[in-house]
Protein backbone atom coordinates (compact mmCIF):
# COMPACT_ATOMS: atom_id res chain seq x y z
CA UNK A 1 0.00 0.00 0.00
CA UNK A 2 1.51 3.49 -0.74
CA UNK A 3 0.25 6.73 0.40
CA UNK A 4 -1.55 7.60 -2.98
CA UNK A 5 -5.28 6.23 -4.09
CA UNK A 6 -4.89 3.15 -5.11
CA UNK A 7 -6.76 2.37 -8.68
CA UNK A 8 -7.34 -1.19 -9.26
CA UNK A 9 -9.14 -2.42 -12.53
CA UNK A 10 -10.15 -5.74 -11.11
CA UNK A 11 -10.60 -7.80 -8.18
CA UNK A 12 -7.35 -9.72 -7.47
CA UNK A 13 -7.19 -13.63 -6.07
CA UNK A 14 -4.73 -15.55 -4.17
CA UNK A 15 -5.72 -18.41 -5.92
CA UNK A 16 -6.85 -20.52 -2.83
CA UNK A 17 -10.40 -20.90 -2.35
CA UNK A 18 -13.26 -20.35 0.71
CA UNK A 19 -15.58 -23.04 1.79
CA UNK A 20 -18.32 -21.95 4.22
CA UNK A 21 -19.86 -25.24 6.02
CA UNK A 22 -23.25 -25.69 6.47
CA UNK A 23 -24.68 -24.33 9.56
CA UNK A 24 -24.70 -26.19 12.78
CA UNK A 25 -21.65 -28.68 11.53
CA UNK A 26 -18.87 -29.60 13.89
CA UNK A 27 -15.58 -29.25 12.45
CA UNK A 28 -14.46 -33.08 12.79
CA UNK A 29 -17.98 -34.22 10.88
CA UNK A 30 -17.17 -31.66 8.50
CA UNK A 31 -13.78 -32.53 7.50
CA UNK A 32 -14.88 -36.30 7.02
CA UNK A 33 -17.66 -34.92 5.24
CA UNK A 34 -15.24 -32.42 2.59
CA UNK A 35 -12.67 -35.56 2.67
CA UNK A 36 -15.68 -38.38 1.68
CA UNK A 37 -16.72 -35.85 -1.11
CA UNK A 38 -13.48 -34.28 -2.48
CA UNK A 39 -10.45 -36.50 -1.28
CA UNK A 40 -8.92 -33.20 -0.06
CA UNK A 41 -7.38 -34.01 3.25
CA UNK A 42 -8.01 -30.66 5.87
CA UNK A 43 -7.09 -29.86 9.26
CA UNK A 44 -8.91 -28.30 12.12
CA UNK A 45 -7.30 -25.05 13.63
CA UNK A 46 -8.52 -26.58 16.85
CA UNK A 47 -5.00 -28.61 16.24
CA UNK A 48 -2.66 -25.32 16.79
CA UNK A 49 -1.79 -23.65 19.62
CA UNK A 50 -4.52 -20.47 20.56
CA UNK A 51 -5.79 -22.25 16.77
CA UNK A 52 -3.19 -19.65 15.61
CA UNK A 53 -1.40 -20.98 11.99
CA UNK A 54 0.41 -19.75 9.21
CA UNK A 55 0.74 -20.11 5.40
CA UNK A 56 3.59 -22.84 5.83
CA UNK A 57 0.91 -24.81 8.18
CA UNK A 58 -1.09 -24.16 5.61
CA UNK A 59 0.82 -25.24 2.87
CA UNK A 60 1.50 -28.80 4.60
CA UNK A 61 -2.20 -29.97 3.88
CA UNK A 62 -5.19 -29.40 1.33
CA UNK A 63 -6.57 -27.13 4.15
CA UNK A 64 -8.00 -25.65 7.47
CA UNK A 65 -11.13 -25.47 8.90
CA UNK A 66 -11.73 -22.16 11.13
CA UNK A 67 -13.50 -24.11 14.12
CA UNK A 68 -15.03 -21.12 15.46
CA UNK A 69 -16.25 -19.97 11.91
CA UNK A 70 -17.08 -22.77 10.45
CA UNK A 71 -14.77 -22.14 6.98
CA UNK A 72 -12.65 -24.07 5.47
CA UNK A 73 -9.48 -22.18 3.93
CA UNK A 74 -8.59 -24.60 0.71
CA UNK A 75 -5.44 -24.40 -1.07
CA UNK A 76 -5.11 -24.55 -5.10
CA UNK A 77 -3.75 -27.39 -5.96
CA UNK A 78 -3.55 -29.72 -9.09
CA UNK A 79 -5.40 -32.13 -7.57
CA UNK A 80 -8.14 -29.72 -6.01
CA UNK A 81 -10.02 -28.41 -8.85
CA UNK A 82 -12.46 -30.89 -9.38
CA UNK A 83 -12.53 -31.64 -5.56
CA UNK A 84 -13.47 -28.10 -5.02
CA UNK A 85 -16.34 -28.16 -7.79
CA UNK A 86 -17.83 -31.14 -5.99
CA UNK A 87 -17.88 -29.26 -2.55
CA UNK A 88 -20.08 -26.83 -4.45
CA UNK A 89 -22.70 -29.54 -5.95
CA UNK A 90 -23.06 -30.46 -2.03
CA UNK A 91 -24.76 -27.38 -0.73
CA UNK A 92 -21.09 -25.75 0.20
CA UNK A 93 -20.43 -22.04 -0.97
CA UNK A 94 -16.98 -22.05 -2.02
CA UNK A 95 -15.32 -18.15 -3.22
CA UNK A 96 -11.84 -17.59 -4.20
CA UNK A 97 -9.48 -16.06 -2.10
CA UNK A 98 -9.41 -12.26 -3.07
CA UNK A 99 -6.87 -9.86 -2.48
CA UNK A 100 -7.39 -7.46 0.57
CA UNK A 101 -5.29 -4.25 1.15
CA UNK A 102 -5.01 -1.64 3.74
CA UNK A 103 -7.07 1.12 3.08
CA UNK A 104 -5.02 3.75 1.38
CA UNK A 105 -3.96 6.68 3.51
CA UNK A 106 -4.46 10.46 1.43
CA UNK A 107 -1.12 12.42 2.13
CA UNK A 108 -1.70 16.34 1.88
CA UNK A 109 -1.03 16.36 -2.29
CA UNK A 110 -3.20 13.92 -2.49
CA UNK A 111 -6.04 15.66 -0.28
CA UNK A 112 -5.71 18.83 -2.04
CA UNK A 113 -5.87 17.44 -5.05
CA UNK A 114 -9.45 15.77 -4.38
CA UNK A 115 -10.43 18.58 -2.77
CA UNK A 116 -9.67 20.57 -6.01
CA UNK A 117 -11.32 18.29 -7.97
CA UNK A 118 -14.33 18.51 -5.65
CA UNK A 119 -14.45 22.42 -5.21
CA UNK A 120 -14.40 22.63 -9.40
CA UNK A 121 -17.52 20.27 -9.42
CA UNK A 122 -19.15 22.03 -6.67
CA UNK A 123 -18.23 25.83 -9.09
CA UNK A 124 -19.97 23.63 -12.16
CA UNK A 125 -22.58 22.82 -10.44
CA UNK A 126 -23.49 25.47 -9.32
CA UNK A 127 -23.09 27.23 -12.37
CA UNK A 128 -25.54 24.94 -14.01
CA UNK A 129 -28.45 24.14 -11.19
CA UNK A 130 -27.86 27.07 -8.83
CA UNK A 131 -26.73 27.17 -4.83
CA UNK A 132 -28.80 25.13 -2.43
CA UNK A 133 -31.07 27.07 -0.73
CA UNK A 134 -30.79 25.34 2.65
CA UNK A 135 -27.63 25.91 4.30
CA UNK A 136 -26.23 24.94 7.63
CA UNK A 137 -23.78 26.25 10.10
CA UNK A 138 -21.06 24.31 11.87
CA UNK A 139 -19.24 27.46 13.73
CA UNK A 140 -20.43 26.51 16.91
CA UNK A 141 -19.20 22.73 15.94
CA UNK A 142 -16.20 24.09 14.98
CA UNK A 143 -15.81 25.99 18.78
CA UNK A 144 -16.41 22.83 20.53
CA UNK A 145 -13.93 20.53 19.25
CA UNK A 146 -10.95 23.06 18.08
CA UNK A 147 -10.47 23.58 21.44
CA UNK A 148 -6.81 22.08 23.22
CA UNK A 149 -5.80 19.00 25.05
CA UNK A 150 -7.09 16.20 22.54
CA UNK A 151 -7.41 15.53 18.83
CA UNK A 152 -11.07 16.75 17.56
CA UNK A 153 -12.29 13.75 16.54
CA UNK A 154 -12.04 12.80 20.83
CA UNK A 155 -13.73 16.07 21.37
CA UNK A 156 -16.47 15.64 18.55
CA UNK A 157 -16.83 11.91 19.44
CA UNK A 158 -17.71 13.06 23.49
CA UNK A 159 -14.85 11.05 24.10
CA UNK A 160 -13.58 14.24 25.72
CA UNK A 161 -16.71 15.82 26.39
CA UNK A 162 -16.23 19.84 25.26
CA UNK A 163 -18.58 20.82 28.83
CA UNK A 164 -18.12 20.62 32.35
CA UNK A 165 -21.50 19.58 32.61
CA UNK A 166 -20.80 15.56 31.26
CA UNK A 167 -17.71 13.56 32.03
CA UNK A 168 -16.32 10.33 30.49
CA UNK A 169 -15.72 7.74 33.76
CA UNK A 170 -14.74 4.69 30.81
CA UNK A 171 -11.59 3.78 29.81
CA UNK A 172 -12.20 0.22 28.28
CA UNK A 173 -10.83 -1.38 31.25
CA UNK A 174 -11.79 -5.19 30.90
CA UNK A 175 -13.09 -5.17 27.17
CA UNK A 176 -10.87 -6.83 24.71
CA UNK A 177 -9.95 -4.87 21.18
CA UNK A 178 -8.70 -6.70 18.62
CA UNK A 179 -6.90 -4.77 15.82
CA UNK A 180 -6.23 -6.59 12.24
CA UNK A 181 -4.13 -4.57 10.28
CA UNK A 182 -0.58 -4.45 9.29
CA UNK A 183 0.77 -5.19 12.93
CA UNK A 184 2.21 -2.94 16.06
CA UNK A 185 5.38 -1.03 16.58
CA UNK A 186 6.36 -2.26 20.13
CA UNK A 187 8.72 -0.15 20.74
CA UNK A 188 6.69 3.12 20.49
CA UNK A 189 7.17 4.88 23.98
CA UNK A 190 3.56 5.82 24.53
CA UNK A 191 2.84 1.92 24.93
CA UNK A 192 5.75 1.45 26.80
CA UNK A 193 4.97 -1.57 29.61
CA UNK A 194 1.59 -2.25 28.12
CA UNK A 195 0.65 -6.15 27.46
CA UNK A 196 0.15 -6.30 23.97
CA UNK A 197 -1.25 -9.89 22.29
CA UNK A 198 -0.10 -10.46 19.13
CA UNK A 199 0.27 -13.27 16.25
CA UNK A 200 1.77 -12.80 12.62
CA UNK A 201 -0.52 -14.55 10.23
CA UNK A 202 1.46 -13.31 7.21
CA UNK A 203 4.15 -15.75 6.65
CA UNK A 204 7.93 -14.93 7.19
CA UNK A 205 6.86 -12.20 8.73
CA UNK A 206 6.67 -10.77 12.81
CA UNK A 207 3.70 -8.99 14.06
CA UNK A 208 6.56 -5.88 14.08
CA UNK A 209 4.58 -2.99 12.07
CA UNK A 210 6.50 -2.73 9.07
CA UNK A 211 3.83 -0.29 7.90
CA UNK A 212 2.67 2.17 10.28
CA UNK A 213 -0.79 1.64 9.22
CA UNK A 214 -2.07 -0.75 12.07
CA UNK A 215 0.22 1.43 15.04
CA UNK A 216 -1.78 4.50 13.93
CA UNK A 217 -5.43 2.84 14.06
CA UNK A 218 -4.27 1.01 17.18
CA UNK A 219 -3.49 4.37 18.67
CA UNK A 220 -6.38 6.15 17.64
CA UNK A 221 -8.68 2.96 19.47
CA UNK A 222 -6.57 2.01 22.63
CA UNK A 223 -4.07 4.70 22.57
CA UNK A 224 -2.97 6.03 26.18
CA UNK A 225 -4.31 8.78 27.69
CA UNK A 226 -2.08 10.88 28.21
CA UNK A 227 1.57 11.18 26.46
CA UNK A 228 4.74 13.09 27.69
CA UNK A 229 5.63 13.60 23.30
CA UNK A 230 2.14 13.84 22.01
CA UNK A 231 1.02 17.24 21.20
CA UNK A 232 -2.41 16.07 22.27
CA UNK A 233 -4.24 12.68 23.89
CA UNK A 234 -5.12 10.87 20.81
CA UNK A 235 -6.34 7.57 22.03
CA UNK A 236 -9.66 6.27 23.35
CA UNK A 237 -10.20 2.48 25.28
CA UNK A 238 -6.87 3.47 26.71
CA UNK A 239 -7.40 0.68 29.45
CA UNK A 240 -8.60 -1.94 27.02
CA UNK A 241 -7.02 -5.48 26.11
CA UNK A 242 -4.98 -4.90 22.96
CA UNK A 243 -4.75 -8.27 20.71
CA UNK A 244 -2.84 -7.63 17.55
CA UNK A 245 -3.50 -10.14 14.52
CA UNK A 246 -0.66 -9.13 11.73
CA UNK A 247 -2.98 -10.11 8.60
CA UNK A 248 -1.96 -7.88 6.20
CA UNK A 249 2.22 -7.42 4.94
CA UNK A 250 4.64 -4.63 5.59
CA UNK A 251 3.91 -3.64 2.02
CA UNK A 252 -0.07 -3.23 3.28
CA UNK A 253 -1.55 -6.03 1.51
CA UNK A 254 -2.67 -9.99 2.53
CA UNK A 255 -6.05 -12.25 1.93
CA UNK A 256 -9.20 -13.56 2.66
CA UNK A 257 -7.59 -16.59 4.54
CA UNK A 258 -5.45 -14.77 6.69
CA UNK A 259 -7.98 -12.25 7.81
CA UNK A 260 -10.58 -14.93 8.35
CA UNK A 261 -7.72 -16.60 10.37
CA UNK A 262 -6.98 -13.14 12.16
CA UNK A 263 -11.15 -13.20 13.00
CA UNK A 264 -10.80 -17.30 14.45
CA UNK A 265 -7.79 -16.41 16.54
CA UNK A 266 -10.03 -13.24 17.96
CA UNK A 267 -13.36 -14.84 18.71
CA UNK A 268 -10.91 -17.49 20.33
CA UNK A 269 -9.71 -15.30 22.44
CA UNK A 270 -12.93 -14.03 23.21
CA UNK A 271 -12.06 -10.77 22.18
CA UNK A 272 -15.33 -8.24 22.45
CA UNK A 273 -14.67 -5.78 19.14
CA UNK A 274 -12.44 -6.58 16.02
CA UNK A 275 -10.96 -3.14 14.11
CA UNK A 276 -10.45 -3.63 10.39
CA UNK A 277 -9.30 -0.91 8.38
CA UNK A 278 -8.94 -2.80 5.09
CA UNK A 279 -10.79 -3.67 1.98
CA UNK A 280 -10.60 -5.62 -1.57
CA UNK A 281 -12.25 -4.12 -4.45
CA UNK A 282 -15.47 -5.05 -5.49
CA UNK A 283 -16.70 -5.06 -9.23
CA UNK A 284 -20.31 -5.18 -9.60
CA UNK A 285 -22.93 -6.09 -7.13
CA UNK A 286 -22.91 -8.85 -4.16
CA UNK A 287 -20.89 -9.55 -1.20
CA UNK A 288 -19.27 -12.50 0.59
CA UNK A 289 -21.77 -15.14 1.81
CA UNK A 290 -18.61 -16.41 3.05
CA UNK A 291 -17.52 -13.38 5.29
CA UNK A 292 -21.23 -12.50 5.92
CA UNK A 293 -21.83 -15.64 7.26
CA UNK A 294 -18.77 -15.39 9.45
CA UNK A 295 -19.36 -11.99 10.89
CA UNK A 296 -23.03 -13.27 11.85
CA UNK A 297 -21.30 -16.08 13.41
CA UNK A 298 -18.80 -13.77 15.28
CA UNK A 299 -22.12 -12.01 16.44
CA UNK A 300 -23.81 -14.57 18.00
CA UNK A 301 -20.87 -15.50 19.97
CA UNK A 302 -20.51 -11.88 21.72
CA UNK A 303 -17.84 -10.48 19.34
CA UNK A 304 -18.53 -6.99 17.30
CA UNK A 305 -16.42 -6.67 13.43
CA UNK A 306 -16.27 -3.08 12.68
CA UNK A 307 -14.49 -2.31 9.10
CA UNK A 308 -13.91 0.52 7.14
CA UNK A 309 -16.11 1.65 4.06
CA UNK A 310 -13.14 2.60 1.60
CA UNK A 311 -11.59 5.56 0.53
CA UNK A 312 -12.65 5.07 -3.49
CA UNK A 313 -14.94 7.93 -3.62
CA UNK A 314 -13.93 11.28 -5.30
CA UNK A 315 -17.35 13.87 -3.92
CA UNK A 316 -19.30 14.88 -4.91
CA UNK A 317 -18.72 13.93 -8.69
CA UNK A 318 -17.69 10.42 -7.82
CA UNK A 319 -19.39 8.53 -5.06
CA UNK A 320 -18.40 4.32 -4.78
CA UNK A 321 -20.04 1.90 -3.16
CA UNK A 322 -19.19 0.32 0.09
CA UNK A 323 -16.06 -2.31 -0.62
CA UNK A 324 -15.37 -5.72 0.82
CA UNK A 325 -15.54 -7.02 3.57
CA UNK A 326 -17.74 -3.85 4.96
CA UNK A 327 -20.24 -4.35 2.42
CA UNK A 328 -21.33 -7.48 4.39
CA UNK A 329 -24.88 -6.53 6.55
CA UNK A 330 -23.24 -8.29 9.58
CA UNK A 331 -20.38 -6.04 9.40
CA UNK A 332 -20.31 -2.75 10.78
CA UNK A 333 -19.74 -0.23 8.30
CA UNK A 334 -17.78 3.32 9.09
CA UNK A 335 -17.50 6.04 6.77
CA UNK A 336 -15.72 9.69 7.43
CA UNK A 337 -16.80 12.73 8.46
CA UNK A 338 -13.86 16.02 8.96
CA UNK A 339 -14.13 18.54 11.13
CA UNK A 340 -16.99 20.66 10.06
CA UNK A 341 -19.11 17.99 9.82
CA UNK A 342 -19.15 17.27 6.19
CA UNK A 343 -18.46 14.04 4.08
CA UNK A 344 -15.33 12.94 3.61
CA UNK A 345 -14.90 13.60 -0.50
CA UNK A 346 -13.14 9.83 -0.43
CA UNK A 347 -15.21 8.20 2.09
CA UNK A 348 -18.06 5.25 0.01
CA UNK A 349 -20.98 5.22 0.32
CA UNK A 350 -24.28 2.55 0.44
CA UNK A 351 -25.50 2.37 -3.04
CA UNK A 352 -27.70 -0.74 -2.52
CA UNK A 353 -31.32 -1.34 -0.35
CA UNK A 354 -30.34 -4.59 1.16
CA UNK A 355 -26.49 -4.65 1.67
CA UNK A 356 -23.49 -2.72 1.68
CA UNK A 357 -24.24 0.29 3.89
CA UNK A 358 -22.56 2.96 5.66
CA UNK A 359 -24.21 2.06 9.52
CA UNK A 360 -22.14 5.01 11.49
CA UNK A 361 -19.64 7.64 10.96
CA UNK A 362 -16.59 9.03 12.38
CA UNK A 363 -13.70 11.26 12.13
CA UNK A 364 -11.34 10.32 9.40
CA UNK A 365 -9.72 13.72 8.05
CA UNK A 366 -6.65 15.00 9.84
CA UNK A 367 -6.78 12.12 12.50
CA UNK A 368 -3.81 12.54 14.84
CA UNK A 369 -2.08 9.28 16.25
CA UNK A 370 1.02 7.03 16.77
CA UNK A 371 2.40 5.52 13.77
CA UNK A 372 5.86 3.57 13.54
CA UNK A 373 8.92 4.68 14.55
CA UNK A 374 10.87 7.02 13.79
CA UNK A 375 8.09 9.03 12.65
CA UNK A 376 6.37 8.28 16.43
CA UNK A 377 2.88 10.29 15.16
CA UNK A 378 1.26 11.16 12.14
CA UNK A 379 -2.28 12.78 11.16
CA UNK A 380 -3.96 11.32 8.18
CA UNK A 381 -7.01 10.73 6.16
CA UNK A 382 -9.61 8.03 5.23
CA UNK A 383 -12.02 5.41 6.74
CA UNK A 384 -9.30 3.56 7.96
CA UNK A 385 -8.77 6.16 10.48
CA UNK A 386 -12.83 6.85 11.43
CA UNK A 387 -12.65 3.02 11.45
CA UNK A 388 -10.73 2.50 15.03
CA UNK A 389 -12.43 5.76 16.70
CA UNK A 390 -15.70 3.48 16.37
CA UNK A 391 -13.82 0.43 17.70
CA UNK A 392 -12.46 2.16 21.00
CA UNK A 393 -16.08 3.47 21.34
CA UNK A 394 -17.68 0.55 21.29
CA UNK A 395 -15.09 -0.82 23.78
CA UNK A 396 -16.24 1.87 26.06
CA UNK A 397 -20.18 1.21 25.40
CA UNK A 398 -19.03 -2.73 25.78
CA UNK A 399 -17.44 -1.65 29.85
CA UNK A 400 -20.49 1.04 30.47
CA UNK A 401 -23.15 -1.47 29.81
CA UNK A 402 -22.26 -4.53 29.66
CA UNK A 403 -23.51 -5.22 26.17
CA UNK A 404 -21.72 -7.45 23.13
CA UNK A 405 -22.83 -8.65 19.83
CA UNK A 406 -25.44 -7.39 18.31
CA UNK A 407 -26.89 -5.48 21.20
CA UNK A 408 -23.60 -3.73 21.33
CA UNK A 409 -23.98 -2.83 17.54
CA UNK A 410 -28.00 -1.21 18.51
CA UNK A 411 -25.75 0.64 21.14
CA UNK A 412 -23.97 2.57 19.28
CA UNK A 413 -26.12 3.29 16.51
CA UNK A 414 -29.01 4.51 18.73
CA UNK A 415 -26.70 6.94 20.81
CA UNK A 416 -24.81 8.18 18.13
CA UNK A 417 -25.68 12.04 17.15
CA UNK A 418 -27.88 12.70 13.97
CA UNK A 419 -26.23 14.58 11.11
CA UNK A 420 -27.84 16.69 7.98
CA UNK A 421 -26.62 14.47 5.26
CA UNK A 422 -28.02 11.65 3.87
CA UNK A 423 -27.93 8.30 5.75
CA UNK A 424 -26.38 6.53 2.86
CA UNK A 425 -23.15 8.65 3.89
CA UNK A 426 -23.21 8.61 7.72
CA UNK A 427 -25.44 5.97 8.68
CA UNK A 428 -26.98 6.73 12.19
CA UNK A 429 -24.86 9.43 12.62
CA UNK A 430 -21.38 10.25 14.20
CA UNK A 431 -20.89 8.13 16.98
CA UNK A 432 -20.66 9.17 20.40
CA UNK A 433 -19.33 7.84 23.69
CA UNK A 434 -21.04 7.60 26.91
CA UNK A 435 -20.45 9.92 29.33
CA UNK A 436 -22.28 10.64 32.56
CA UNK A 437 -23.73 14.23 34.30
CA UNK A 438 -21.42 15.78 36.72
CA UNK A 439 -23.42 16.07 39.99
CA UNK A 440 -22.42 19.70 41.44
CA UNK A 441 -23.13 21.01 44.62
CA UNK A 442 -23.90 24.30 45.56
CA UNK A 443 -23.27 24.93 49.56
CA UNK A 444 -26.41 27.15 51.11
CA UNK A 445 -25.73 28.81 54.24
CA UNK A 446 -29.30 29.91 54.95
CA UNK A 447 -32.86 29.60 53.94
CA UNK A 448 -34.29 32.59 51.96
CA UNK A 449 -37.19 33.87 53.91
CA UNK A 450 -39.56 34.02 51.08
CA UNK A 451 -39.23 31.43 48.11
CA UNK A 452 -41.49 32.29 45.37
CA UNK A 453 -43.53 28.80 44.47
CA UNK A 454 -43.01 29.19 41.19
CA UNK A 455 -38.84 28.72 41.43
CA UNK A 456 -36.70 26.62 43.37
CA UNK A 457 -34.69 29.47 44.00
CA UNK A 458 -36.43 33.21 44.05
CA UNK A 459 -34.95 35.28 41.63
CA UNK A 460 -35.26 38.42 42.90
CA UNK A 461 -33.79 37.23 46.61
CA UNK A 462 -35.84 37.38 50.02
CA UNK A 463 -38.34 40.25 50.67
CA UNK A 464 -38.46 41.84 54.12
CA UNK A 465 -41.45 43.36 56.22
CA UNK A 466 -41.10 46.79 56.62
CA UNK A 467 -42.78 48.14 59.87
CA UNK A 468 -43.37 52.26 59.52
Amino acid sequence: MSKTLKKEEKVEYTGRYLVLLPEGSNTADSISQINTISGLNLKSSLEFENEFFTDKDLDKTDGIVLDKLGIAIVNEKPKAENSISSLGDNEMIVEKERVVYAIGMLDESTQNYVEGYRDAVNHMTNMLVGTETENFNFEEQDSEVESVGATWGLKATNVVPSTFLRYNPYNGAGIKLAILDTGFDFNHPDFAGRPIVHQSFISGESTQDGHGHGTHCTGTSCGPASSPSATERYGIAYAASIYIGKVLSNGGSGGDGGILAGINWAIANRCDVVSMSLRGLVNGTGYSAVFETAAARALAQGTLIIAAAGNDSARPGIVKQVMHPANCPSIMAVGAVDVNMNVASFSNGGLYPTYGAVDIAAPGVNVYSSTKLPTKYASWNGTSMATPHVAGIAALWAQATGLRGINLWRKLTSTAKALPLPGRDVGAGLVQAPTKTRLIKFPIDKTPILIHPKFPFDPIGPIEKIIR
